[in-house]
């Protein structure tokens, strides 16, 4: 019986939707040696933590890693191409998900949600209350929007139809232009947005995009806001402009190191809201990520190719593999 390894359990509706295609198993544990170990004996990977490249050279009957969402980051691709493994993702099932998290912690942060529920806890209502002087309304800010792909589009959306933003973005595709979004470069938007959201893919050319340099054209009230990935942003330098009171505030969910460290300088900071990577995640669209990883794998299974292939030049060395038929 054919056998696809997850590295996280699946929505019911992606179990159901395999059961009759193999065997499904849930990894024992996410390091390097138990996911070779285990992917060994594997025909499809479905993905939710970073592989590591060995896993590839080990495997002789894997057909695919299917990433369980939209980031590759976790795929070391190369090496999956060099082994003729087919590597897919699902993309754009969980974009509303992320960009209402980043309305939802823009508006916190505006708010002083924390310091005011903290202090209304502690120390009475009055002493809450008191926070509202110093809050801030959405409408009529501008908001810059770094990557517009799905993410970026559906942050854009809310942005300018249900809070009345003026909406901005900077983005490598040469896709048509968005309703209501205007094109900045990245450095005219670090200047000119009260609220910089980025939803950029990490590749050589976003990691430490928003450098000290760039921290240092934000706005003194200005609000950064991470759903990419950790490494797009310098931990040092946004540290110390949370430090030094240069920048209005953060909300980040994702970290150059994660899980992030319990004593780590981002949790000291009251104008900062930190998530454990979960921008993306809700029922709603882990059902739509499952069932969209579990559909890719069942035509691969089938003989097919994925329907969001990913790296496209490894058909030939995967058809040499895996005969059209077998």
């Amino acid at each position: 019986m054919r056998k696809i390894l997850s590295t996280h359990p699946l929505h019911p509706r992606a179990t159901a939707m395999l059961a009759g295609a193999g065997r499904l198993a849930i990894a024992s544990a996410l390091d390097a040696k138990t996911l070779t170990a285990e992917a060994r004996d594997a025909d499809i990977v479905i993905v939710r933590a970073p592989l590591p490249p060995e896993l590839f050279a080990g495997a002789a009957n894997l057909r695919a890693a299917i990433r369980h969402g939209a980031g590759l980051d976790m795929i070391p691709v190369e090496a999956a191409t060099a082994a003729g493994v087919l590597v897919a993702n699902v993309p754009a099932v969980n974009a509303r998900s992320v960009a209402e998290h980043v309305m939802f912690t823009a508006l916190a942060l505006l708010r002083r949600f924390r310091v005011m529920d903290r202090d209304l806890r502690a120390k009475g209502w009055l002493a809450g209350r008191e926070h509202a002087n110093s809050t801030s309304e959405m409408a009529g800010k501008t908001i810059g929007i770094v990557g517009l792909g799905a993410v970026g589009q559906a942050v854009g959306h809310i942005a300018a139809h249900g809070f009345d933003l003026t909406v901005v973005a900077t983005t490598r595709s040469l896709r048509p232009v968005p309703e209501r979004v205007g094109f900045l470069s990245i450095d005219a938007l670090v200047e000119q947005s009260d609220i910089i959201v980025l939803c950029c893919p990490l590749t050589q050319e976003t990691r430490g995009l928003i450098s000290r340099e760039r921290i240092g054209r934000m706005k003194p009230n200005a609000l950064l806001i991470n759903v990419s990935r950790g490494p797009v942003v310098d931990d040092e330098a946004l540290i110390e402009a949370l430090r030094e009171g240069r920048i209005g505030g953060a909300a980040l969910d994702v970290f150059s190191t994660q899980p992030l460290p319990p004593n780590h300088p981002y949790f000291g900071f009251d104008n900062l809201i930190v998530t454990p990577h979960m921008a993306g995640i809700t029922e709603e669209s882990m059902m739509r990520m499952g069932v969209g990883a579990a559909g890719e794998a069942l035509l691969v299974l089938a003989g097919k190719l994925p329907v969001n292939l990913r790296n496209p030049e490894v058909i030939e060395h995967y058809r040499r593999r895996f005969p059209v038929g077998e």
